[in-house]
């Protein structure tokens, strides 16, 4: 199993990277090839909500909606590598009562924006 960085943390999400190289070099030998991670050496990006995090499917799909809205102004900023950013902690639901408010919505993206923001910085 690949096991990526995290390259940004906000107190909601996680921004994971993993390079599409093919190369490894483990401590003590020789370069061992792996196959490539994706067949096209691109950006990738995912968005992780688990159901633990945000039970109701249309929170979890108002939540990525964000991710990958917020997403596009970055994109230009990454490097070639596979990205997942992933919810980590849940938004209080007494809060946020509707997926579709939003207050929920704003919450989201401004996080989403820092976390994005933080990664672009990171090496």
């Amino acid at each position: 199993m690949l096991a990526g960085a995290i390259v940004a943390r906000t107190e909601h999400f996680a921004m994971h990277r993993q390079s599409l190289d093919t190369a490894v070099r483990p401590a003590g030998a020789g370069v061992v090839t792996r196959p490539a991670l994706f067949p096209v050496c691109d950006l990738w990006l995912g968005a992780m909500v688990p159901k633990r995090w945000a039970r109701r499917a249309v929170t979890r799909n108002a939540i990525k909606r964000q991710i990958y809205h917020v997403s596009a102004d970055f994109l230009h900023q990454y490097p070639q590598a596979a990205f997942v950013v992933r919810l980590r902690r849940e938004f209080s639901r007494t809060e946020f009562i509707s997926a579709a408010s939003p207050r929920l919505k704003a919450a989201v993206r401004t996080e989403v924006q820092a976390l994005f923001e933080a990664g672009a910085r990171a090496p």
